[in-house]
């Protein structure tokens, strides 16, 4: 894996201070902010400079029912030949739901939602994941996200289900340190637990973002500082491995360069501290190296490394994450049906070059009874796959079409609670379903206000209060311009605003857009001049 450095999230509204700013290696860029054809003068005149610059997807739903889209792969593969890219990246979450799939209206949710961490969940997870592989022209890396929420009766923690999905697929991993502490705070998830259980050879590179807590939740926000506990997860994951790359996002509410440059400062410290940890147990690892290899069965060393003399190769090979599995008193090597080397430790499967080992396969070599979900994967139908079949209705199914369509209706019965106001489905903790609606309709608000900056300015204070109650019972289902339009539609059947003459550019407004082509290509003189008339009526 390619080395990148330090980085930030390139946004346009930082996007003259991370030129000037020093120490950074590589950016990323919000994917579908980025038009292959027309690359801002930033990115370009960054990629000139050498600067990689990866495109960070936030739309495909990769852990959905439904196949990933092929337009939005395409798009995506052309943003990655437009910048150069090294490798693209996207989440492992769903953004919508509903459609022909459970013969139910289509639904979107306008924001990453967790998948159920279930095997029919991960069968779907990693078909979809190969599909994206083969269309993308460069590697694919996933990333776990923050939660609010969780399903209820899963069968993996967030760890083993990670490691699953990168062994059954050989995808790169996305890990956001502030999303393991986001979880451990909202869903009592041990950040070290998840960490020990990650294959921490497929980390492409790590994200690093701030956020805040209120009544007893976190929000990931990206628009507060980095806090310490965060800070202490990334020493933690550096201690254990040195990460390709480190990024810090910052999406909104952006401070001065100089706080930013001091974020990166904190952030490049902590990775420095968990790296002198690091070769502390490296150093004492090979310190009980001799006596390690002394307690080895023979031909254990020959095993791993072809030959008898396995030890006095480890002692050639160096210090660090190339010493051997002898070296760190671990079992060195197991086999499986197929004869590729099963290796027990991270490090000893970065030694020899293998790919991250099969469970099931370590079992079976180890004359353990299968468990988890190697065994969910070998037929087992318990667990919260099997209560998601029964509750509707649904006979056990052995492949992947069957298991879109079970985790389709669990999405769907999900998202509309979200988004439509249904009955919460059951299992799920019905104040942070409400939390969650809440927190989606507040950025459905700020979204639209982005994509359509005059209807703040026409309705004035009153834009938020009208917008909250429309989400309450019309559900997003073509994307944030389309709702803005549906919005002041809705607003208009109804009479309002009841400002006279707010009425009538509201209505200008959305005669201008709903036509088959806008009356008039000139928006932002359209925005000056709406935001003049209300100046004048203030």
């Amino acid at each position: 894996m390619e080395r990148l450095g330090t980085g930030i999230g390139w946004r346009p509204e930082i996007a003259d201070a991370v030129e000037r700013m020093p120490g950074i290696d590589w950016v990323e860029a919000v994917a579908e902010n980025v038009c292959p054809g027309h690359l801002p003068d930033s990115l370009r005149r960054l990629r000139e400079r050498g600067i990689t610059v990866v495109p960070h997807g936030v739309s495909l739903g990769l852990g959905g029912a439904d196949r990933p889209d092929a337009g939005r792969l395409t798009a995506l593969a052309e943003r990655a030949q437009a910048l150069g890219s090294p490798l693209v990246t996207e989440h492992i979450a769903f953004v919508r739901a509903g459609g022909s799939l459970t013969a139910s209206p289509h639904l979107e949710a306008g924001h990453l939602l967790p998948v159920p961490r279930t095997r029919d969940a991960l069968d779907v997870l990693c078909e979809n994941v190969r599909i994206a592989q083969d269309a993308l022209p460069v590697p694919l890396a996933v990333e776990n996200i923050a939660a609010l929420i969780g399903w209820p009766g899963e069968e993996m923690t967030e760890g083993q289900f990670l490691y699953d999905l990168a062994d059954r697929t050989g995808v790169r991993l996305l890990i956001d340190v502030a999303n393991l502490h986001t979880n451990h705070v909202n869903r009592a998830e041990d950040p070290a637990k998840a960490l020990a259980e990650l294959p921490l050879e497929a980390i492409a590179y790590v994200h690093v973002a701030g956020g805040f807590e209120r009544d007893g939740v976190w929000h990931d926000s990206h628009a507060h500082p980095v806090p310490r506990p965060v800070l202490d997860i990334l020493t933690d994951l550096a201690s254990r491995v040195a990460p390709p790359g480190v990024l810090l996002e910052r999406d909104e509410n952006f401070p001065e360069p100089v706080e930013l440059e001091r974020e990166l400062g904190a952030i490049r410290r902590a990775l420095e501290a968990g790296a002198v940890e690091r070769v502390k147990t490296e150093l004492r690892s090979a310190a009980d190296a001799p006596a390690a290899r002394r307690r080895e069965p023979a031909g254990v060393g020959a095993g791993l490394f072809g030959e008898a003399g396995a030890g006095r190769q480890e002692r050639t090979r160096g210090d660090g994450e190339r010493l051997g599995a002898a070296a760190l008193g671990r079992p060195s090597v197991a086999r499986g049906g197929d004869d590729e080397p099963l290796v027990g430790a991270p490090a000893a499967r970065r030694l020899v070059g293998v790919r991250p080992m099969r469970r099931e396969a370590a079992r079976d070599a180890r004359g353990e009874a299968p468990a988890g979900a190697a065994a969910a994967r070998r037929g087992d139908e318990t667990g919260a796959a099997g209560a998601t079949r029964g509750a509707f209705g649904l006979p056990p199914g052995q492949g992947v079409d069957e298991a879109r369509q079970r985790l389709g209706l669990a999405q769907t019965a999900l998202l509309s609670a979200l988004v439509a106001g249904t009955p919460v489905p059951e299992g799920f903790d019905r104040v942070r379903v409400g939390v969650q609606a809440r927190a989606l309709a507040a950025k459905r608000a700020d979204v639209v206000a982005k994509v359509a900056p005059e209807l703040p300015v026409i309705l004035g204070g009153e834009y938020r209060t009208a917008f909250l109650g429309y989400a309450q019972t019309h559900p997003m289902t073509a994307g944030y311009r389309r709702d803005a339009l549906t919005f002041a539609e809705r607003l208009l059947s109804t009479g309002r605003p009841g400002d006279p003459q707010a009425r009538r550019e509201l209505r200008e407004w959305w005669l201008e857009r709903s036509g088959p082509a806008p009356r008039s290509r000139r928006p932002a003189h359209r925005l000056a001049r709406a935001t003049r008339r209300v100046l004048s009526r203030r």
